[in-house]
């Protein structure tokens, strides 16, 4: 059974939803029959690289918060993200596009990494402080996934797996998601958001059982939980 997943690196929700999946994936007794397949969704695709200034004060600008406030915002991810053995450190954060980053991830995706990708560039950007926009920081999380040097710098002076990346934000829109973390499962049941390891663990049960009956239905939306959305509101 196929689970799709659509996220953004640059989402503190995605991160914390893909842990709690993996907790209900842990003890659910069908998890060897189950695909797990990464989508890309930028949350902004317009995102300007500003590495030069702080997370705060870049959600402060853009959202006409105090920066004390986006503080506040900040720690409370950080505080959810370290419930779920998460580390966040948002003062390191490096406001980015994140693009290519998802490119990176496609190709990974091609030799069966896309999962790896995923976690690798959550925690550079998340826990490390890297530019996930940087040509150097690509091509050296590309290289630890077992890409080329030669096919990375191949794949960013064109343009490989843009229609990718495109084509996965026109598929969420059209199933219904409007933020991400989001969640389909068998293409029958959809989860939006961060939500608690027993609905996942819920849904993966339900959704495996009618996978034998059926294939072809459309998601029907389970409740909302903690996400980010298109407007950047999180």
């Amino acid at each position: 059974m196929q689970v799709e997943i659509w996220s953004d690196i640059m989402c503190p929700f995605c991160y914390i939803g893909k842990r709690r999946f993996e907790k209900a994936m842990a003890t659910f007794e069908g998890s060897a029959d189950i695909e797990i397949i990464w989508k890309s969704y930028q949350l902004d695709p317009n995102q300007e690289d500003v590495p030069g200034k702080s997370i705060n004060q870049y959600l402060a600008e853009r959202k006409g918060w105090t920066v004390d406030y986006a503080r506040e915002m900040n720690k409370y991810v950080t505080d959810m993200a370290a419930g779920e053995g998460l580390v966040y450190d948002m003062d390191r954060a490096v406001v980015a596009n994140s693009f290519n980053a998802h490119r990176i991830i496609q190709m990974a995706k091609a030799i069966g990494k896309g999962d790896l990708a995923e976690e690798t560039f959550f925690k550079a950007y998340f826990t490390e402080g890297k530019n996930i926009n940087d040509t150097s920081v690509l091509i050296e999380i590309g290289l630890s996934l077992g890409l080329t040097q030669l096919d990375i710098e191949a794949m960013l002076d064109s343009g490989l797996y843009v229609n990718e990346v495109q084509a996965d934000a026109h598929e969420a829109a059209a199933l219904g998601a409007r933020g991400v973390p989001f969640f389909v499962f068998n293409r029958k049941y959809a989860v939006s958001g961060a939500q608690p390891v027993e609905a996942f663990s819920q849904v993966l049960d339900t959704a495996f059982s009618d996978w034998k009956l059926t294939k072809e239905n459309s998601p029907a939306i389970i409740n909302d939980g903690d996400m980010c959305d298109t407007d950047g509101n999180c």
